[in-house]
């Protein structure tokens, strides 16, 4: 059964990851996995200054790029090791990748998941041929129990990102890129445990060496980021990037990590929100949260990448449908579309119509409409009412309430954070 790779000096861990590795998984894995298309973006590029690519991992089975590092892990096995099966604790993308691609070579696929993971994990993952334990309330006591259940059983445990067969078989995505574009100078990276950053920027490097390298965490989960720059910054919270919302990065993948990269950013909640709306509305694409924040750091940081030929990784595409309804709505919300907007009033016949003939005449359209008697500062004759409405923009937005001011009326915005 394989060793951990954390079981190796730290010092010599980078060195368990070259070109070649990388250029030997992409034999490997060829023709068991999509080869996704990097394409061009011609809007992305206007609105960013920068010459946008993006390869679209998204059109992977399972909507994401973990099956190559866990198809090259899988193939790499030895006859015994297959056929007792492999291990792993995940609740998102690696567990689906594992199991599909497990399933396809007969290799048996336990997943641990905590007992907290949504049922639709669950279901996705056993569909694709993977068992799945419940085990624990957080992610790490899942992954204790499945390194337990790894002795106990025999089975070969395969990492989500901190082991070298992983990482390679992620950084064929870049061997993609740069076979495509090879004009590309600078890749931009999601990095959560750092497989996929570690894999791309070492076969990047090899194939073009002045390649500029730049990763990219949710702001939330900066745990890479704090072991790189040696900062402190405060970990967790409810973030988009679920994907990459890792507590404890890689080991072997941090130390490849440290010589690799010339810039690493962070990237806010809302502005990673904003970069799932503008894929879906620009390039008719879902992208997952993780996904999104190459994009998202490229459109806060224009001065880093303007006039530069980007590469962005659209790493995935598993989203909640109900979760991305909430995504697209607080985007139109911020760009001024949607609003609420809080009106004082007098609680008297006629007082609604009013303020609606204003909202006739500047074409903003009412959705929803609630009236707040009790709770508020107004007197007893008072009420306030809170109305949900779509304008064209924020221009048109603005000039309905400077109306209704005009008219007398109180008026403020529910503002989306």
């Amino acid at each position: 059964m394989e060793k951990p790779v954390a079981n190796a000096e730290a010092g010599a861990l980078d060195a368990l990851l070259s070109a070649d590795d990388v250029r030997a998984a992409a034999q490997r894995i060829a023709g068991r996995i999509v080869r996704t298309p990097t394409l061009h973006s011609k809007t992305l590029s206007a609105i960013t200054g920068a010459e946008i690519w993006c390869k679209f991992e998204n059109l992977q089975f399972t909507a994401a790029y973990k099956e190559r590092g866990a198809l090259n892990a899988l193939l790499q096995l030895s006859d015994a090791s297959r056929a007792r099966g492999v291990i792993a604790a995940s609740a998102g993308n690696h567990a689906q990748g594992l199991s599909y691609h497990g399933t396809q070579l007969q290799v048996p696929v336990t997943i641990v998941m905590p007992k907290t993971t949504p049922l639709v994990k669950v279901m996705q993952t056993e569909s694709v041929g993977g068992k799945v334990v419940l085990e624990g309330e957080s992610f790490d006591e899942a992954y204790a129990h499945a390194r337990k259940l790894e002795g106990e059983l025999g089975l070969t445990f395969v990492h989500p990102f901190d082991h070298p067969h992983v990482a390679a078989g992620q950084g064929t995505v870049a061997l993609e890129m740069l076979e495509d574009v090879p004009e590309l100078d600078m890749l931009v990276v999601p990095v959560g445990g750092g497989g996929l950053a570690a894999g791309m920027g070492t076969i990047a490097r090899a194939m073009k060496p002045d390649i500029g390298l730049v990763g990219v965490e949710a702001q939330l989960y900066p745990s890479m980021y704090n072991l790189i720059k040696g900062t402190n910054l405060p970990i967790g919270g409810d973030t988009l990037a679920e994907g990459i919302a890792v507590f404890s990065p890689g080991l072997f993948t941090s130390q490849v990590l440290r010589r690799l990269l010339d810039d690493f950013l962070l990237v806010r909640e809302a502005d990673i929100e904003g970069s799932v709306a503008l894929l879906l509305q620009i390039e008719k694409t879902l992208v997952e949260g993780a996904g999104a924040t190459g994009l998202a750091a490229v459109l806060t940081n224009p001065d880093l990448f303007k006039g530069r030929k980007v590469g962005l990784v659209l790493s995935g595409g598993n989203m909640d449908m109900r979760l991305l309804a909430n995504v697209l709505l607080r985007d139109l919300a911020r760009s001024g579309r949607l609003a609420r907007l809080k009106i004082g009033l007098q609680d008297r016949a006629g007082a609604l119509f009013r303020v609606a003939k204003v909202f006739h005449q500047y074409n903003v359209n009412i959705i929803e409409v609630f009236h707040q008697r009790i709770f508020t500062h107004l007197p007893a004759k008072g009420l306030v009412t809170e109305i949900e409405c779509e304008a064209r923009d924020r221009e048109q937005l603005e000039a309905l309430i400077a109306a209704l001011r005009r008219e007398g009326y109180e008026v403020s915005r529910v503002e989306a954070e």
